[in-house]
């Protein structure tokens, strides 16, 4: 059984204090998804800051720049020990490509977590999406994601 979240009210957009229902999906919106190899940190640097060598050393990584910050994820034995960041994260990624016109994808995968009470820090990518979850929730979060219907493999 795989679920998506629904916002009520006239905007149909996910507000403060917004009333949410879970929604039954077609079993074929149900996704697969592979928990990839090593530890993942999340870090923080300036704004203003060049993009380190060391965020893109991996296979997987990813930057994002706003006025407030520099944010990375990368694998954490690659971020130095003076950097600001939070260690200790799987990746789970789902597998394929995905359209632009699904919807509910993120909210298939985040809602039985947050129902579980496991924390996700998600990253999109324009061919699919990763879920990072601590690494002592990972189990939790895979048994979760499969209740919901999803296949999670190593």
């Amino acid at each position: 059984m795989v679920y998506a979240v629904r916002a009520h009210g006239p905007e149909r957009r996910l507000a403060l204090g917004q009333f949410l229902e879970l929604v039954h999906l077609p079993e074929e919106q149900a996704l697969k998804l592979i928990v990839l190899d090593g530890e993942f940190a999340v870090a923080r640097l300036e704004p203003s800051r060049p993009i380190p060598a060391w965020a893109t050393r991996g296979a997987v990584w990813s930057v994002t720049r706003t006025p407030e910050e520099l944010s990375v994820v990368c694998a954490a034995a690659d971020v130095p020990g003076d950097a600001r960041s939070e260690p200790g994260w799987r990746c789970l990624r789902v597998a394929g490509s995905l359209d632009f016109s699904l919807t509910g994808i993120l909210a298939s995968l985040t809602a039985p977590l947050a129902k579980a009470g496991v924390s996700v820090f998600a990253v999109s990518t324009y061919d699919t999406d990763y879920l990072l979850v601590r690494q002592a929730s990972l189990d939790q979060a895979v048994g979760c994601l499969r209740a919901a219907g999803h296949e999670v493999v190593s």
